[in-house]
């Protein structure tokens, strides 16, 4: 299994100026990662998001790293103003940011669901067809660029892994598979192990995290922590310092015979270097690799 780093994973760092993308692959290399993932392309001033992913793509080389994957947001339900085609368009333009970064997979959202006030009698069944349709015009334009999409369980609405299976499923194609955030599944409530036990086998690509935990019943602890769907508390922390059970999760998905890459996502308050580097080395632990 081959190690990557979400650029997300620096976002203290890339907001604050501190770093650029740039600056990401340098680190990722030094701190012993194979590979880097890339959340949009974030040029420095005076380049376009085109040739900054060309510089990107370079720099990757360079450092003996490859890409391995890009990641961006999407929503066929209200994108683009609830435009189904210009979403799909949109969201098409990105597979082609993906091919000049050398990526050879790329993840999109599939909706963050309803506007507030306009749900009615739908939920996940009355939304699946429009989903299905956008997901699968997508990735028959990327199959055609040699790249591989899929959807992560991520954004409440499209979290749940019943939900993500069905979706998968339901757009039946072998370029459209899963992107299974191991940590995420806790946003809806799921236990993570049993949630991927279900997803794993239609992983294309897996996220490593953890999490601290409150439960609601306590009330708010404060700065950092973000309500689940049920009203618990959650706060990004580093690898093995949280609740979820990366060790069953990585058993899990080793077991459907994945052999891909696993790429840390890090999202804790604790300072981003020390946290991903210390991440890595528990992720590789946890794995059997040290």
């Amino acid at each position: 299994m081959k190690y990557s780093v979400s650029t997300y994973s620096f976002s203290s760092l890339l907001g604050s100026g501190e770093m650029t993308q740039k600056d990401c692959i340098k680190k990722a290399k030094e701190m012993g990662f194979d590979a880097i993932e890339f959340v949009g392309v974030q040029p420095e001033s005076g380049f376009s998001e085109e040739e900054y992913a060309d510089i990107l793509k370079a720099e990757c080389e360079k450092e003996g790293l490859f890409v391995s994957n890009y990641t961006v947001g999407a929503d066929f339900l209200t994108g683009s103003g609830g435009d189904l085609q210009k979403e799909i368009a949109r969201v098409c333009k990105e597979v082609d940011m993906a091919v000049r970064l050398g990526a050879t997979s790329m993840r999109h959202d599939a909706t963050a669901g309803y506007p507030q006030g306009e749900r009615g009698f739908k939920g996940f069944d009355q939304v699946l067809p429009i989903l299905v349709e956008g997901c699968r015009a997508v990735t028959a334009y990327a199959k055609t660029k040699g790249v591989r999409t899929m959807v992560e369980n991520h954004g409440y609405f499209s979290q749940d892994s019943r939900r993500v299976e069905k979706l998968v499923n339901a757009v039946a194609d072998d370029n459209f598979g899963l992107l299974c955030d191991m940590g995420n599944f806790l946003c809806v409530d799921e236990a993570p192990e049993k949630a991927y036990a279900r997803v794993a086998p239609y992983a294309f690509y897996a996220h490593a995290k953890d999490f601290l935990f409150k439960s609601g019943q306590e009330g708010n602890p404060g700065q950092g922590f973000f309500p689940t769907r049920a009203g618990n508390y959650l706060r990004g922390t580093i690898i093995g310092h949280g609740v979820v059970p990366v060790k069953q999760c990585l058993q899990v998905l080793k077991s459907t015979g994945y052999d891909g890459t696993i790429a840390i996502e890090f999202e804790g308050l604790e300072p981003a270097l020390s946290g991903i580097a210390l991440g890595l080395e528990n992720l590789k632990r946890l794995n059997g690799d040290i």
